[in-house]
């Protein structure tokens, strides 16, 4: 290393920051984070930066300059963004002793600038001596997946009952202590927002000398995997599958999504896939409630958002009949992804201010769904697992009027290296289908627009209807 990473104490000390501009504001907003005094050293300062000092979170040095201005200071930055005023103001800091960084020029800096993941008390700074700063914030965007947004809170409350776990608990008790209060039910009630419980427990723990003896209860966690590309998952799924012990997920769900999971946690693959029998749903539901009753965290991680078309209310309802608290993290939906990807909007305002999400195939012994009369002009019909029945979509569609030229989408594999994607007329949707080689799980989408010709052959053949069913 050409640089050792060190945490600075900011209470009670002072921070010069030698700038008026932006470069100055960007720093100034990292230190409001602390509570250092910040000077603000500069002949004149932006609007941000007065709204700071009117504030009395700063204050105002507007000069003359000097080796005294920075004389005694924890840490100075220079942000003026001149290079000959850099260079001058950086010699006067020196020569004060000061520690010392300036924005943009590593070779007059003896402190850098680090990317910061902030759970005040826990921070994590990630530094790359100046030689690739893009990659130091690439790095910090995957350390915020990771870090659970609430764990600081969590350090927070640790910090003040400290005193009370050295007063009433044994030395021999305290590393398993603070092992369940970091790892076991308080750390999973803080993550889920509940933080009054997680402080309850803790305290009984305290007082009763001990950590709980015995497995947690028991907790289900219905994931959406989103599309495919791991980082479109949310914040709080990438968080379910960090604190669970056991996953089960399907063949939709990506590889790369279950990178995500803790290292130890075991994964169970469920294989759900479309007249498949060999994982039936009822099988899976037992499963996860019978691995909640062990008093495991459980997730369940499915592709899309749970609450569309992937069997939630099922797991849900056994769950809650079984006792054991379920929450559903939803995730980007299939929908959502393919518009995305096609570059569109689900919603076109003028031309199409409804959305219909519906299911192409149903399960065997089902009637088929009745879609079809959704679409009229001004809908985008979005239909998931109609792969199978593209022919059937075709032929009813364009009996509902929709004109055979009606340009159709198809996404598949979306956000993956597999990802397809095709335009094709709705009368050659099942032709297109298969050239293009797509058999598996495809979002269909089909706009009809309030305005044009397909409008108009929708409505004339609406009309045609109503007239038969009236001679009728």
């Amino acid at each position: 290393m050409q640089a050792f990473p060190m945490f600075i104490s900011t209470t009670g000390r002072r921070v010069v920051i030698a700038g008026g501009g932006e470069q100055a504001a960007q720093k100034a907003r990292l230190l409001l984070k602390t509570d250092a005094k910040i000077d603000l050293v500069a002949p004149s300062l932006d609007a941000e930066l007065q709204g700071i000092v009117a504030a009395g979170r700063a204050r105002h040095d507007c000069g003359p300059v000097s080796v005294q201005t920075f004389r005694g200071a924890a840490l100075c930055f220079v942000a003026t963004g001149c290079p000959g005023a850099d260079t001058a103001l950086a010699a006067l800091a020196k020569e004060a002793g000061a520690l010392l960084n300036v924005v943009d020029r590593p070779d007059l800096c003896d402190a850098i600038t680090p990317a910061i993941v902030d759970r005040d008390p826990v921070v994590v700074a990630i530094g790359t001596e100046g030689t690739a700063p893009v990659l130091g914030r690439g790095l910090k965007t995957e350390i915020e997946t990771l870090l659970p947004p609430r764990i600081g809170g969590l350090a927070a409350l640790a910090g003040r009952l400290r005193g009370a776990v050295a007063a009433q608990m044994p030395k021999t008790a305290r590393r398993a202590f603070w092992a369940w209060v970091f790892k076991g039910a308080p750390a999973a009630l803080y993550r889920r927002g509940e933080e009054a419980e997680a402080a309850r427990s803790i305290k009984a723990a305290i007082a009763a000398g001990q950590a709980p003896q015995g497995p947690d209860v028991g907790h289900i966690a219905l994931v959406g995997a989103g599309p495919g590309a791991r980082d479109l998952l949310t914040l709080r799924a990438v968080e379910r599958l960090q604190e669970a012990d056991i996953v089960f997920y399907d063949r939709l769900v990506d590889p790369q999504v279950l990178e995500l999971a803790r290292r130890d946690a075991e994964r169970v693959f469920v294989g759900k896939a479309v007249g498949a029998t060999d994982w039936p749903q009822e099988r899976i539901t037992a499963l996860i409630v019978a691995e909640a009753r062990k008093g495991r965290r459980v997730v369940r991680l499915k592709s899309g958002d749970p609450a569309i078309f992937a069997r939630a209310t099922e797991e849900a309802s056994a769950a809650r009949a079984a006792g054991i608290e379920v929450e559903i993290v939803p995730g980007v939906t299939a929908a959502s992804a393919a518009a995305a990807t096609l570059g569109q909007s689900l919603t076109a305002r003028g031309d199409s201010d409804t959305v219909i999400l519906a299911t192409g195939t149903c399960r065997p012994g089902d009637a088929l769904p009745d879609w079809a009369h959704h679409l009229r002009p001004g809908t985008t019909l979005a239909l998931y697992m109609g792969v199978r029945m593209a022919g059937h979509i075709s032929a009813t569609l364009r009996a509902r009027g929709a004109p055979p030229e009606t340009p159709v989408d198809v996404a598949a594999h979306v956000s993956t290296p597999r990802e397809q994607r095709i335009r094709t007329p709705l009368a050659k949707l099942s032709k297109s289908l298969a050239e293009h080689g797509i058999d598996g799980a495809a979002m269909i989408l089909i706009t009809l627009p309030k305005n044009g010709t397909a409008a108009r052959a929708w409505h004339a053949q609406t009309a045609e209807d109503k007239t038969s069913a009236l001679s009728a």
